[in-house]
């Protein structure tokens, strides 16, 4: 892995105080001394990991493993005693500019997602952002080094992260077992991580530095005034930036953009393709156009050009039990509602349900997110993910590493993060097709421009 002499961008103004004092809670527990080293000895608790643990009390997880080898071949056991260090290294000051602000920084705890761009630091391979996974502090020579960076808004300035932020580490943290899997003996993949936050000025001191000077791919950023700066700088230095959540870039203008979101125009397409193979009658909730979501009316549009033919329901006749007369007794009767926001439409779904308990048979256009509501009603979708197979090698790596705990949330961000990394890193290599644990993902070019995923499933359910 990196030498330890390797200098690392790293981000700096870690959180010193709350590191601190959650390192204070070992003082908590029995001092012992072992081969001659003083350690801790403390008790897994319920629900923790090795990352966690590292976090929690401010300690490598270099250093974990070391003192306890048995967690290379198996995850921590609940109220199992480990040995943890009784002090961790301090890494020396270094002095960085960021925008107009000279920034002195004693770092204390890299292995905790830092919360700046812009600094330098010189620091041991087993402590950096990138290598957390590393346990071998060795790079067998020869041996070619990627640059790759991930920039996402971890919101390491708050005392308390929101669900978003904690979104973004579980990318982060699936994003960094990709690399872990891709490491071989001809290529080492480094990973700066930083956090982007939600203003365009931490992009735009990213950019206006060198930070990323020998970066070969981007990862990540979500707020379109920080994708359009950093766009023209991925165009002017020929680097690819895969945009894991943006879905409205005008991808023909950018040529080094890669975005994984389908857009209105992909979905709609592939919603046509699908009803065109059903003997089916369709039905749209009519509105004011202005109350027309805009995904909405790019499916009906679509649908006139296929020459796809549809029944006109006023939503009023909806809502007062009067629809019988848009509908075809003799058919399945699939219903376009008239938002894709499920709040604005979820009035309607116990008059759609009571047209199926009447005889009729009826499903509705959804979206993948209303998958999670007990819908009661035979719907169908457009999805960027398949259902999750082979997970048993990750689960497993993911328990080494981080928690015992997987977060159940569909689509599952660590996945997202595993999978796109993996992408980039496939695209680096000249493939445009990556079939990944959660998304399949097949790049195609808008006009002569930039590249979007082409992998669009429908789903009935």
């Amino acid at each position: 892995m990196i030498g330890k002499s390797c200098k690392f961008y790293i981000l700096a103004f870690c959180s010193l105080f709350f590191i601190q004092a959650k390192a204070q809670e070992l003082l908590n527990y029995p001092l012992d001394t072992v081969n001659g080293e003083e350690v801790y000895r403390y008790q897994v608790e319920r629900s923790i990991g090795l990352y966690r643990i590292g976090v929690n009390f401010n300690v490598p997880q270099s250093d974990i493993i070391r003192l306890n080898p048995q967690l290379r071949e198996r995850g921590l056991h609940y109220g199992e005693i480990i040995l943890l260090p009784t002090k961790r290294p301090v890494i020396k000051q270094t002095q960085a500019k960021v925008v107009e602000t000279v920034v002195t920084e004693t770092v204390v705890a890299p292995e905790i997602l830092p919360a700046d761009t812009a600094v330098v630091v010189s620091a041991p391979a087993d402590s950096l952002p990138g290598d957390t996974l590393s346990t071998d502090s060795i790079v067998p020579t020869p041996r070619r080094i990627v640059e790759l960076a991930i920039l996402l808004p971890f919101e390491s300035r708050q005392v308390k992260r929101s669900v978003n932020a904690e979104r973004m580490m579980e990318f982060y943290q699936g994003a960094l077992l990709a690399l872990h899997d891709l490491q071989n003996d001809s290529t080492y993949y480094r990973l700066r991580a930083y956090d982007s936050e939600r203003s365009e000025r931490r992009v735009t001191a990213l950019c206006d530095s060198t930070e990323l000077d020998s970066v070969q791919g981007i990862l990540g950023l979500v707020y379109p005034i920080q994708i359009e700066r950093m766009a023209a700088w991925c165009e002017a230095h020929q680097v690819p930036l895969l945009l894991p959540f943006s879905d409205d870039l005008d991808l023909e203008k950018h040529p080094y953009i890669l975005q994984f979101n389908s857009t209105d125009q992909q979905e709609a397409d592939s919603l046509c393709a699908w009803m065109k193979t059903r003997d089916a009658h369709f039905v749209a909730v009519e509105v004011r156009d202005d109350d027309l979501a805009a995904s909405v009316r790019t499916l009906r549009k679509q649908m006139r050009a296929h020459g796809i033919p549809y029944t006109a329901l006023g939503l009023h006749d909806l809502m007062v039990d009067s629809a019988t007369y848009a509908l075809d007794p003799a058919k399945e009767n699939i219903i376009l509602l008239h938002s894709d926001r499920y709040q604005l439409v979820r009035m309607a779904l116990p008059h759609i349900a009571k047209l199926q308990q009447d005889g009729y048979r009826v499903r509705i256009v959804s979206q993948f997110s209303w998958t999670k509501e007990d819908l009661r009603i035979p719907a169908v979708y457009t999805s960027l993910f398949s259902s999750h197979t082979n997970l048993h090698q990750y689960n497993r790596l993911w328990e080494t590493y981080f928690s015992d705990e997987h977060v159940s949330e569909t689509p599952r961000y660590d996945l997202l993060g595993y999978d796109l990394m993996q992408a980039l890193v496939a695209w680096l290599h000249g493939t445009q097709e990556h079939t990944g644990l959660q998304s399949p993902i097949r790049w195609q070019q808008v006009e002569h421009g930039g590249y979007q995923n082409a992998c669009v499933e429908v789903v009935t359910y």
